[in-house]
């Protein structure tokens, strides 16, 4: 495909996820079936451009003075990607594939862009309006720095499987993606962010993926497992298991002792769990299925640790999945500020005395974070909270009350948030 077919399939795509309310994989997916002629670079093109526009589309929409998809769209190619004008008028005026000649009101907005100087936070931060207040409480006036950090494209990140390998093997079996060790875990690997104009290797594509030597999993997600602290021997619940990256990386930090078990309210969520643990080497695994009746009998007040990783609204997943911030609504994070009630319920008659419950988010907004751990702590005074993390190189994320909160911007990670609730003896 030349560029006018691909700047037409990209504006194509992001018309019927805005229009139609379909997420990206979904929009990206019925273009794919629809356009058999598109190679690996003409995919890679039109999912970048997609991402790239969903990412800034306030932001791009001001300085093109015009909020339209097609505006946001020029905008990206001139202002994220650095294409030349005379590019953009080529991609965009070619005939029959391209979305039509530049205007003259597109030429001069791409030739002298409106300034973001003048703009409101939630557009010089990408962000909707409404969510400007719990930014502001959780930022204050960082807030548009943090946000446009969660803008960015996110690096690949790649979590070493003690189990199977160590990361000297690991990096010399990745070498060929340019992986390098990440700063913060020393079983944390990285590569670069993507590049949409040229294709890139998968990692699926690596033997030693199949053998089960590494995982890809962000270099956040695996800081908020190592708050659970010491697991070896130790008795572990994952109550909102997922896919399983939690529970193989706490499976990975336990060296195959003790026992973890794995659960998930939505069956369906746990079917990649066993056959990722069979690969990962881990055999202290029991998945406890809610298709069987009380799955969780018998695990009463006998966990050193319960680990949530709670439902949320994915704010701090935003550089990944740039679509669900313009999709969120007050009334969803209502509802998930009462699923994370309701997990923190839960999970807490599982902890035995001296144990604890490690609370997880990949949200940034305080009304799922801090308030959440308030509240639950009213109702069960018999915790308190513990530091997130001793480890010095990551205890400078802590906030006074000794929550973890990483950002793309502070920690280069998605953004997280960790609280460690202890029950006394």
């Amino acid at each position: 495909m030349r560029d006018a077919g691909r700047l037409a399939a990209a504006i194509d795509v992001l018309t019927q996820i805005d229009e139609r309310h379909r997420s990206v994989r979904m929009a990206l997916k019925n273009w794919g079936e629809a356009a058999r002629y598109a190679g690996s670079k003409d995919r890679a093109f039109v999912s970048g451009l997609v991402l790239d526009v969903l990412r800034r589309r306030r932001s791009l929409g001001w300085r093109m003075g015009d909020e339209s998809l097609r505006a946001a769209a020029l905008g990206a190619l001139t202002f994220v990607w650095g294409w030349p004008m005379e590019r953009v008028a080529e991609a965009a005026g070619e005939e029959p594939h391209g979305p039509g000649p530049l205007t003259d009101a597109e030429r001069a907005a791409l030739e002298t862009p409106r300034s973001l100087a003048e703009a409101p936070a939630p557009v010089r931060g990408d962000y909707p309006d409404w969510l400007d207040a719990s930014l502001a409480r959780a930022f204050g006036e960082a807030r548009v720095e943090e946000a446009a950090a969660l803008s960015e494209r996110a690096p690949v990140d790649l979590r070493v499987n003690l189990l199977k390998s160590d990361p000297e093997r690991t990096l010399k079996a990745l070498s060929s993606l340019l992986a390098e060790p990440a700063d913060l875990l020393p079983t944390a690997l990285r590569m670069p962010a993507l590049d949409p104009m040229t294709r890139s290797g998968a990692v699926e594509t690596i033997p030693q993926f199949s053998k089960g030597w590494f995982e890809v999993q962000d270099l956040g997600s695996q800081i908020a497992a190592a708050c659970a602290g010491e697991v070896k021997g130790r008795q572990v619940l994952d109550l909102c298991a997922g896919g399983g990256g939690k529970t193989l990386a706490l499976a990975a930090a336990m060296g195959n002792t003790g026992q973890i078990y794995a659960y998930d309210s939505d069956a369906r969520r746990l079917a990649d769990t066993i056959r990722r643990g069979d690969r990962a080497g881990v055999r202290n695994l029991q998945v406890r299925s809610p298709v069987n009746p009380e799955p969780l009998k018998g695990l009463e007040g006998r966990m050193d640790v319960v680990f949530i990783d709670a439902p949320c609204s994915g704010t701090g997943s935003w550089r990944r999945h740039p679509d669900t911030k313009w999709r969120l609504t007050p009334g969803t994070l209502e509802k998930r500020m009462a699923d994370q009630d309701a997990v923190l319920e839960s999970g807490a008659p599982f902890v035995k005395p001296g144990g604890r419950m490690v609370y997880v988010t990949c949200s940034v907004l305080p009304e799922e974070d801090e308030d959440r751990v308030t509240a639950f702590l009213a109702r069960k005074p018999g915790f308190a909270v513990a530091p997130a993390t001793a480890d010095p190189k990551l205890t400078r994320y802590l906030t006074p009350d000794g929550f973890l909160r990483l950002t793309p911007r502070t920690s280069g990670t998605d953004g997280f948030f960790v609280a460690v609730l202890e029950k006394p003896r």
